[in-house]
């Protein structure tokens, strides 16, 4: 819950540089040990000039190595905070103890995952009236997680206007991260098809009230490298990054919500060779590479030709577990080889008030590095269209239906 959770500030970490120690060189003249003075300042002159051009080749401006990370306090270790002039919050980087290997720390991390979020119909009410109750049914559920991730389908902002092709928009005021926050979110993707529906200024809106709640977003920004950059946070030695991506864009909006080099927009999927490549630089980065999807086809509870295609190409690139949502359905999940891959969480916050759409639940992962522990779900049912977890038989019918969805999908438990 927020403020009770006691989270840890958000922070941008560069990758580390690795230290340098210099040596005295001695010279034996005459039985003595003379200590060569210049040598050393030559050699401490090049180590300086090495680790400043280090960080100058990998400073900010870089999409490769700056990364947004925030949420709350949990565990983890990180310098100070200080905040910057966007309101962003940083950490200086400290050195760390990473064996480089599939385990990263040896730690394991739980990774909580919920599906799509909006706050319209009697959400809306609730959200003005008091924003902590919106998802306070799943809140220690995701709040128990070392980080938790959902999808969130709809602009936050009060302005702008929406396209005249579009029959369903979704907007909310900036309350929404006040509601994520106290349900235990600590990172939403917005790159979906809901995300620009009220245009760059819903989209400013957006990246602003995203800042100002303390809920960073991943898949969308004022350019490409900012919609493909992670979402990252180092917890007990390990950095977990997160990227969020859509495969489902209006063909009449596609040009106009995807984010380029010189456009505000959306990280698109479509773009199988930017996406991997984003994956790439984040596996060079993290012990745990995560991609939040936004893909497959409403109404749907098999994936469809494309998202299998997808997935391979990101396990490929190096990702690690794959999520995502957009059926309204929940999908299977199961293993890709070594990744982990759920196809569809289904309708989370939202309104669907009867009928399959309201079945939904938490996806938890534990995963230590590059190795996928184990998952499990936690089914809940949308009542009154928020999360309200099942227990007893309901539980346990609901747990069966949800695994018996592995069949259409080629993974393996």
């Amino acid at each position: 819950m927020a403020g009770a959770m006691g989270r840890r500030r958000a922070a941008h970490l560069a990758p580390r540089p690795a230290s340098s120690r210099v040596r005295r060189n001695r010279v034996v003249a005459g039985g003595a040990v003379v200590v060569a003075v210049g040598v050393l300042a030559l050699v401490l002159t090049l180590v300086t000039g090495s680790r400043n051009e280090r960080v100058a080749a990998t400073g900010p401006g870089e999409p490769a190595t700056t990364v947004a990370l925030g949420g709350g306090d949990r565990a983890g270790s990180t310098s100070p905070p200080t905040t910057g002039a966007t309101g962003e919050t940083t950490v200086a980087a400290a050195p760390t103890s990473r064996d480089g290997g599939r385990r990263g720390s040896g730690q394991a991390i739980t990774l909580a995952f919920g599906g799509d979020v909006h706050f319209e119909g009697q959400i809306r009410a609730r959200l003005q009236a008091d924003p902590a109750s919106v998802m306070a049914g799943v809140a220690p559920l995701l709040s128990s997680a070392d980080i938790a991730v959902v999808n969130l389908e709809t602009a936050v902002t009060t302005r702008g206007t929406k396209p005249p092709t579009k029959q369903y928009a979704f907007r909310a005021p900036p309350s929404a991260f006040a509601a994520l926050r106290a349900g235990g979110v600590d990172v939403a993707s917005m790159a979906n098809n809901h995300g620009m529906d009220y245009g760059r200024v819903g989209l400013e809106d957006s990246l602003e009230a995203a800042a100002s709640g303390g809920v960073p977003v991943v898949g969308i920004g004022r350019n490409a490298a900012e919609a493909y950059r992670p979402f990252v946070r180092e917890v007990k030695g390990q950095r977990i990054a997160v990227i969020g991506a859509t495969q489902v864009l209006d063909d009449d909006l596609r040009a106009a919500w995807t984010a380029t080099d010189s456009q505000p927009g959306l990280a698109s999927a479509k773009d199988v060779a930017r996406l991997t490549a984003a994956v790439r630089t984040a596996r060079e980065q993290a012990d745990t590479v995560v991609v939040f999807l936004h893909w497959g086809t409403e109404g749907q509870t098999c994936p469809n030709e494309a998202q299998p295609v997808l997935a391979r190409a990101l396990v490929e690139a190096g990702a690690d577990v794959i999520v995502g949502g957009h059926a309204h359905r929940l999908q299977g999940a199961g293993r890709l080889g070594a990744a982990f891959v759920a196809y569809g969480l289904g309708n989370f916050v939202f309104y669907s008030d009867t009928g399959p759409g309201v079945e939904t639940g938490v996806l938890t992962v534990t995963v230590t590095g590059r190795d996928v522990d184990g998952y499990t779900w936690a089914p809940a049912r949308l009542v009154g269209q928020s999360p309200r977890p099942l227990s007893g038989e309901a539980a346990r019918t609901a747990r069966a239906a949800w695994e018996s969805l592995r069949g259409c999908t080629g993974l393996t438990k």
